[in-house]
């Protein structure tokens, strides 16, 4: 435990953690030297008697190249007995990889998840508890909610590292055109404007994905109008009238061509590349989004303002959490943890926040001047950040950390679709959606 105590000391000290010393307890026979050179976590270099500490993160290269060569070189100096191996993995492939790596026993010892994927293998006992490994004192260093969210059956399997919260961008051209002097904050709003952008302009006035296996933004909306999902025993519970309802709605919105019909089979990038076409009015997104905009659609970006993320009767608003697990079988569990917390700690989550434009899980982090103040001569890109950061305070994975959540979402939506399509009576396809669910089919 003593690579954790003397990160928890520092973490309190000044955020980040201190040189330890590994004693590697070696046996002077020649094979066993061979044996353990074979199968020790040692780097290539025959000379560098390190410990490796595997590292594995979701397409942060090469834009963040530079900030996580200087944080792991930081760590290694600071920590001359351990090295780290930086893997950056493509987005489309981490889950099939870590699926793999964690069948095979091969995972590595830190990686970087979402919980919704995270807790698929949190439910299965694949990621090492850190409930008692790091102390509450630390664990209230971060949001409650967000810290929250990385927790299954009172464990905790990941520490918070960025967050993002969707916000909305608008085409003020679109909605001027169709009448509307400000954009909708609900989703009452947004299905009144839906027919009227589509008369007066031709476009639509929004694109969320129905695929099933994609964003899962229609399940978050549906908590947002105050639709419980499942109970408290698991069961399913969205077969009410209100629930009813949501369907409805859905079903009217396609039917009368309101939606593009590409929304049950697109994903939600789709949804970005039709608002750069200047084909939807409306689009919830990521502010870091605005720089891919300004950059492929300067045009539309001239048009274009942020506003809070719409929800619904709750108010309750939508965050997205990326954290750092550790599997379970890592060989070394101390040095991970030791790392882990390093990356997320206060000082070093605040600079990535500002270099990749999402926001800390740290309440210190979200004080800073950069979240809660507006630059004199300020940009969409600078209130996009504030409205993010505000929304934050009160916002929650709505989706809580579940077993197979995805299953969830499968089952809902295609169901949904099979209503949209005219294929079921929309009673029938909540009926057929709850059975399933309930009957783990």
């Amino acid at each position: 435990m003593r690579h954790v105590q003397r990160a928890i000391k520092n973490f309190f000290r000044h955020g980040i953690g201190r040189s330890t010393r590994h004693i590697l307890i070696g046996i002077c026979c020649a094979a066993m030297l061979g044996f353990l050179a074979s199968c020790s976590p040692w780097s290539g270099d025959k000379d560098d008697r390190r410990t490796t500490v595997e590292f594995w993160t979701m397409q942060l290269q090469p834009q963040y190249t530079d900030y996580f060569t200087g944080v792991i070189s930081q760590f290694e100096s600071e920590n001359p007995t351990l090295r780290i191996n930086w893997v950056d993995v493509p987005w489309s492939g981490m889950e099939s990889k870590i699926l793999t790596a964690v069948a095979a026993k091969t995972a590595p010892d830190v990686v970087n998840l979402n919980p919704n994927f995270a807790t698929q293998l949190a439910s299965k006992g694949a990621w090492l508890d850190l409930s008692d490994r790091i102390p509450k004192p630390i664990q209230m260093q971060y949001l409650p909610k967000i810290w929250d969210a990385s927790t299954i059956h009172g464990k905790a399997f990941g520490i918070p590292w960025y967050l993002t919260t969707r916000i909305a961008i608008y085409n003020q051209a679109l909605l001027q055109q169709s009448g509307f002097s400000k954009p909708p904050t609900t989703f009452t709003d947004l299905m009144q404007m839906a027919p009227i952008i589509k008369a007066k302009t031709g476009k639509y006035a929004f694109f969320t994905t129905l695929a099933p296996m994609d964003s899962g933004e229609v399940l978050e909306s549906m908590v947002q109008r105050g639709v419980q999902l499942i109970d408290r025993s698991g069961r399913a519970a969205f077969n009410t009238p209100l629930g009813r309802s949501v369907f409805q709605d859905w079903v009217d919105l396609y039917q009368k061509n309101l939606i593009p019909k590409e929304v049950l089979t697109e994903g939600y990038r789709y949804g970005l590349d039709l608002y750069q076409r200047g084909e939807t009015a409306i689009v919830a997104t990521s502010p870091e989004f605005l720089k891919t905009l300004t950059k492929n659609a300067p045009t539309i970006a001239s048009q274009s303002f942020v506003t809070s993320q719409i929800t619904g009767e709750t108010g309750k608003r939508n965050v997205a959490v990326m954290n750092l697990v550790i599997p379970k079988d890592t060989p070394r569990p101390d040095a991970a943890v030791n790392f882990a917390l390093f990356v997320a700690n206060p000082t070093n989550q605040l600079t990535f926040a500002k270099a990749a434009n999402v926001l800390p899980s740290t309440q210190s982090g979200l004080q800073d001047p950069h979240f809660t103040q507006i630059p004199t001569s300020s940009t969409e890109l600078d209130r996009a950040r504030l409205i993010s950061a505000t929304q934050l305070q009160s916002a929650e994975v709505l989706i809580p950390a579940m077993k197979d959540g995805k299953r969830l979402q499968k089952v809902i939506y295609e169901n949904l679709q099979a209503s949209m399509l005219g294929q079921k009576p929309i009673d029938r396809a909540l009926q057929d959606a709850e059975r399933a669910w309930n009957e783990g089919g």
